[in-house]
């Protein structure tokens, strides 16, 4: 988060998703007592059926229960009738909708009767209250919130070789950037920078508004980049990440803008670095996100910043930049499992005066990790 279009891609990933996630999302129906599923958020209908464009929904079909549309069905307008052909794989009944889509949904759905699950954070209230008027009193909407984020919580390999690759590509374009030099160019087209060179290298987009945060500027955990020169002897925190084949990558590096930076940046450096590198050997399936969270934090604790790391260890990431699991102190009970995809990223905000946070993308394994992000952490003059 480069000028030239040949740089590192990294492994690819798969293109269309295969059967198998559908078949774990209906165990998961059958565990629900659900009949099918209808998805609309659009990163869901993607991860399901592989459509990345920006209108349609798809149904999902519990095999063998009575109220089951019998066929995964997918719902899109004539806008998208070549790409839905391109793109979805067979398993999936594809009807361009001249009209209403949810009047499409109801209509084949109307002569059975059931259970359809759908998702409260993702459907409106008035489009609930549409569906249930055409789908009548044989169906019963029930909520399933969550179903289809927990399995992308869960990474396959093809998601994790794009995920990796996401990251390689926004490792290099920070490395051209740096190159450049630093000092004496704005906050802003330092991240101008940095966003158009993961461009160039391949990247769809950065996976958010890139952070670019000096001298006191880095005690903002989100920082804005400002129009304001990037002086020396400063620490300056980078905050950037790539998406890539659909995923997302995430990193943050603090480096110094010269030798003269003070003994309190220093201290606050190398305490940051302990704390990441004590949380990142926690990461293994097993832990829970909270405890993970707490073996960081107590590096910060005990050294009496505590006030000043107000925000979670780290959060999960794929399709989307901030997804599950949770690494934090409100975390739930649920463990680490192999496939989460996490970053780990301690910081310390001392308003006024500076801030230090250094992240990795980490892949869980049964017993280990593997680091993803693979820029160096001992604190480097990029003056």
């Amino acid at each position: 988060m480069s000028e030239h279009g040949d740089g590192p891609r990294g492994e690819r990933g798969t293109g269309h998703p295969g059967p198998d996630r559908v078949a774990r999302l209906a165990s998961d129906l059958q565990q629900r007592d659900v009949d099918a599923l209808l998805v609309t958020a659009p990163v869901n209908v993607r991860y399901l059926t592989g459509f990345t464009g920006s209108h349609g929904l798809a149904l999902i079909a519990r095999e063998g229960a009575e109220g089951s549309p019998g066929q995964n069905r997918f719902f899109t307008d004539f806008r998208y009738a070549t790409q839905s052909a391109e793109q979805l794989p067979e398993m999936y009944a594809r009807e361009i909708v001249a009209g209403d889509m949810l009047e499409a949904v109801a209509a084949t759905l109307r002569e059975r009767g059931g259970r359809l699950g759908y998702d409260e954070a993702h459907l409106t209230v008035k489009a609930h209250r549409r569906l249930t008027a055409l789908l009548g009193e044989g169906w019963e909407l029930v909520g399933a919130t969550g179903a289809v984020e927990r399995l992308r919580a869960v990474k396959d390999p093809a998601e994790i070789a794009s995920i990796r690759a996401a990251a390689q590509l926004a490792d290099q374009a920070l490395r051209e950037t740096l190159e450049l030099g630093i000092v004496g160019r704005t906050e802003r087209d330092v991240a101008i920078e940095l966003e158009l060179r993961m461009r160039r290298l391949g990247a769809d987009a950065p996976s958010f508004s890139s952070i670019v945060a000096a001298g006191s500027g880095g005690a903002l955990p989100h920082a804005e980049p400002r129009a304001e020169a990037i002086p020396r002897d400063v620490l300056v925190t980078i905050d950037w990440g790539a998406e890539h084949e659909g995923y997302c990558s995430d990193c943050t590096r603090t480096f110094a803008t010269g030798e003269q930076i003070s003994a309190e940046a220093r201290e606050v450096y190398e305490l940051v670095l302990s704390a990441q590198e004590r949380g990142l050997a926690a990461v293994r399936a097993g832990p829970t996100g909270r405890e993970v969270d707490a073996v960081a934090r107590e590096v910060i604790v005990s050294a009496g910043h505590g006030e000043h790391f107000g925000h979670g260890l780290g959060h999960g990431v794929g399709m989307e930049i901030h997804e599950g699991p949770r690494m934090s102190q409100t975390a739930g009970e649920e463990p680490l499992r192999a496939g989460h995809v996490v970053t780990v990223e301690p910081g310390v905000y001392i308003p006024g005066r500076l801030g230090v946070r250094i992240e990795d993308l980490v892949v869980v394994g049964d017993d280990s990790h593997e680091v993803l992000t693979s820029l160096p952490k001992a604190l480097t003059d990029v003056s």
